[in-house]
C-alpha cells in the first residue's frame, strides 16, 4: 500500500471521528476458556485456540503458551503495524524489518513469596532492526510514532482502568 492509498482509505474515517467524536470509540475483546486440565485457560485467538499456563519460573513445564510472551507478542503486533502504517504514512521506504520485544519479570511477586516485590513484566524493551535507505533523523521520528501512536504500546506505558469481577457462574 502507498502513501495516498493509505490516505484515502483513512480521510473518511478521520472526518467522521472528527464530526461525531463518539463514533471514534472502538471495542476490543478477548475470551477465554477452561477446557483442558491443570492450571490452564484456552483463549481465542485469530489463528485459533492458544492454551496458556504456568511458566517454567512459576511452577509450569514449559508446554504451554506464557501470558508475558503473548503480551509482548501483542505489542510486537500492534508496534510492527504502527510502524508500517506511519512509514508509509511518511513515505519512508522499509524493504523489511525484525522486531523483538524482551522484558522481565519477578516470579517473588506472584508466587506471593514476596509482598514488596512487584507483579507484573517490566523494562520492555522493544528492538526493531529495520532495512531502509532512510537516515537516522528519519528513523527516530519514525521510532517516535510510532511509540506515540500505537495502541498496546500506550496502555502499557500509561496504565488504563481494570477491574476483574463476577459476572455470572454457570450452574448457581
Amino acid at each position: 500500500m502507498d502513501r495516498s492509498t493509505l490516505r484515502e482509505m483513512q480521510a473518511p474515517l478521520k472526518q467522521r471521528y472528527r464530526d461525531e467524536p463518539a463514533s471514534a470509540l472502538t471495542p476490543l475483546h478477548a475470551s477465554g476458556s477452561f477446557v483442558d486440565p491443570g492450571i490452564t485457560c484456552t483463549v481465542e485467538s485469530w489463528a485459533g485456540p492458544v492454551r496458556a499456563g504456568l511458566h517454567p519460573a512459576t511452577g509450569g513445564d514449559g508446554g504451554d503458551a506464557c501470558s508475558g510472551d503473548m503480551l509482548l507478542q501483542a505489542l510486537l503486533a500492534c508496534a510492527g503495524v504502527t510502524m508500517r502504517s506511519v512509514a508509509t504514512a511518511l513515505g519512508i521506504d522499509i524493504r523489511g524489518a525484525r522486531l523483538r520485544a524482551n522484558g522481565e519479570f519477578d516470579a517473588r511477586g506472584t508466587l506471593g513469596v514476596s509482598r514488596d516485590t512487584p507483579v507484573g513484566v517490566r523494562a520492555i524493551q522493544l528492538v526493531a532492526e529495520v532495512d531502509t535507505d532512510a537516515d537516522d533523523e528519519t528513523l527516530a521520528r519514525l521510532a517516535e510514532l510510532t511509540e506515540r501512536y500505537c495502541v498496546v504500546a500506550q496502555s502499557l506505558a500509561q496504565l488504563p482502568s481494570l477491574r476483574i469481577q463476577r459476572v455470572t457462574v454457570v450452574g448457581e
